[in-house]
Parts: structure tokens; sequence; C-alpha cells
């Protein structure tokens, strides 16, 4: 059974187009730097534990309203019954939406196959060779390539999205990544938000592309997508 350490009762954004509400799971296998969850990543005693029963108690009373949920961490995927709970969700007729790193597709994978999430959004760190600096851990991309595969195969709605970091991505970094998923079709690339407690607490206060240079890594992306997108300017 699951536990989450939070809730956010209504999200217009989480889920592209839908009335979602947004549930938090702890633990995460990467150490990105520039991860602003650090309490759910380390594990640290927030005062909140959301039972299974809970949330769902939650969603009976939001029918009518919600059109689903996001499940976001952390790395839910870490988690050995995070695929038994989209099951059951989907069971109560709402859509489900999980956010990743990419480093579990064996859950990936039988999310898809049972027809247990609707939308996936994969975080993508760095090119594969910056990707363990940004990751903050030796990341075995085997895998990663494993789930872009299975996301872009899946048939359901899915999106890559990058947050750029001018510490940690070049332009020519971000275009590595471009043609590394040459072909898939969404992509989103995010402003880095140096003002809120970071992993890595070097990074706070720390500089950040312009809007004008990520709509021009924006547009250097665009060959290699169907739809590409500036998230945070």
């Amino acid at each position: 059974m699951l536990v989450f350490k939070g809730i956010q009762k209504t999200t217009l954004i989480d889920f592209p187009g839908k009335v979602a509400c947004t549930l938090f799971l702890p633990k995460c296998n990467f150490r990105c730097p520039f991860c602003y969850n650090a309490q759910l990543v380390l594990e640290k005693d927030t005062g909140i534990s959301i039972t299974e029963k809970e949330v769902f108690d939650f969603l009976d009373e939001r029918k009518g309203f919600l059109d689903g949920i996001c499940i976001t961490g952390g790395e839910p995927l870490m988690h050995p019954s995070t695929a038994e709970f989209c099951k059951k969700v989907k069971e109560k007729g709402l859509l489900v939406k999980v956010d990743s790193n990419g480093s579990f597709p064996k859950v990936l994978k039988r999310l898809v196959e049972e027809s247990a999430v609707d939308y996936i959004a994969m975080d993508i760190k760095a090119s594969r060779e910056n990707y363990a600096k940004a990751a903050g851990v030796n990341v075995d991309l085997t895998k990663i390539d494993e789930s872009i595969g299975i996301i872009r195969k899946s048939g359901i709605e899915y999106e890559f999205r990058m947050t750029a970091i001018p510490s940690l991505h070049s332009k020519d970094d971000i275009v590595a990544v471009g043609k590394w998923l040459n072909g898939s079709k969404r992509f989103f690339l995010q402003q880095f938000n140096p003002d809120v407690p970071l992993l890595d607490s070097s990074l706070q206060g720390s500089k950040t592309y312009t809007k004008g240079e990520l709509l021009q890594f924006s547009a250097a992306l665009k060959p290699f997508f169907e739809e590409v997108a500036v998230r945070g300017i």
C-alpha cells in the first residue's frame, strides 16, 4: 500500500488539458542538484502521511469535478504497488498521469500494457554524455533508452521534458538531446527556478537562461519533435 507525502487538491497545469489533483510519493534513485522536492527525495519527515484509503475517499468526494490524477515524487515508479494503485484509480473512471525519470522501464511497461496510465511525462536530465552530472548519480542509460522506446510506442499521450540550467546545459547539450529523441511527439524545455529550496543549495540564486535564450533553444529543437514549447517564462 502506498503512503503519499503530499497532495495538491486541484491543478490545471500538471495534467495538460485536464482538471486533476497531484499526489506526491517519497524516495528517488536520482540526486539531481536542481531538484526542488528534496524532502521527498531524501525521505525527510514532512509530517504528512496520506493513505490510499484517504486518497480514494478524497477522489470520491471530488467525483464529477476531477478528470484525473497526477502521480509524481520523488520517483513514483520506485514503489512496487504504484501500478496497482493506478489501476484502482482507472477503475473509478479517472485518468492517470505519471511523472518518471525513466529508470524503471519494467514498471513503465506494465503500466502501459495493463492500460493503467493515460499520460506519461518523462524527465530527460541532459545529453547522454552529461547525464550522470545532471542526475547526480551514475545512470544506466540502457534503461533510459528502453523507457523512451516504451513511451514512444505506447500509443498514449506523452511528453519528454528537460530543465535548462546554464551551469549544467550548454546549447550544444540541449540540441544533442533533440537529436537523441528525434521523432518524438512532444518536448518541453523548462525554465530553472533558483529561488526555491534545492537539493544542492549552491545552485540557489544562480544564473538562469533568459527568455530569449530559451526561445532560441526551442527553435533549434523544432526539427526533432512534432511539438516543442518552453515552460516557466
